[in-house]
C-alpha cells in the first residue's frame, strides 16, 4: 500500500483513499476519519459490519481466528485476542481465558466453581467459564483493586 503525504499552506484540507476492494485495513482508516474509534470492524457472512465495542458480550478465538459475539450476530473479526486487547486499551474488557475475552459491563451474575475458577453468565445467556489462572486478577478487578 503506498501513503502519500502533502502539507499544504492554503485551500482546504482533504483526504482521498483509494482500493479496489474494501478489506480491514481500509475499514479501520476509515472508522477513525469517522470518529468510530470505539466500533470494530468484522465480516457477517459476505459483508463487513460495523459494531460498537459496548455491544460485544465476548470475543472468541477459534481455530487462528477470532469471534466477536453480540446479542444479535456473530462477526469475524481480524488479527488477535492480544492484538485485540492492546488495540482497545478498554478496561471493559478482560481476559478470561487463553481463548476467550469479556465485556465484563455485560455479565449479569457470577458463581464460584470448584478449582478457583468462576462462572460469567453473560446478558444473552451464555456461561463463560474464567479459567483459574485469571480468576484472581478478575476478583482484584471486581474490588477496583487492579
Amino acid at each position: 500500500m503506498k501513503i502519500r503525504v502533502e502539507r499544504i499552506t492554503d485551500g482546504e484540507e482533504s483526504i482521498d483513499i483509494r482500493y479496489k476492494e474494501p478489506n480491514p485495513t481500509i475499514e479501520r482508516v476509515l472508522g477513525i476519519l469517522n470518529n468510530e474509534g470505539n466500533r470494530l470492524w468484522g465480516r457477517a457472512d459476505e459483508e463487513s459490519v460495523c459494531i460498537d465495542l459496548s455491544d460485544i458480550l465476548y470475543l472468541e478465538s477459534v481455530d487462528d481466528k477470532v469471534f466477536a459475539y453480540t446479542r444479535e450476530r456473530i462477526l469475524r473479526i481480524e488479527g488477535s485476542l492480544n492484538s485485540f486487547m492492546t488495540e482497545t486499551a478498554d478496561e471493559t474488557f478482560f481476559r478470561c481465558s487463553k481463548s476467550m475475552v469479556i465485556n465484563v459491563n455485560r455479565v449479569i451474575s457470577l458463581k464460584s466453581l470448584s478449582s478457583n475458577r468462576i462462572d460469567a453468565v453473560m446478558e444473552g445467556g451464555e456461561h463463560i467459564i474464567i479459567s483459574r489462572r485469571y480468576a484472581s486478577e478478575f476478583r482484584k478487578l471486581l474490588k477496583g483493586d487492579r
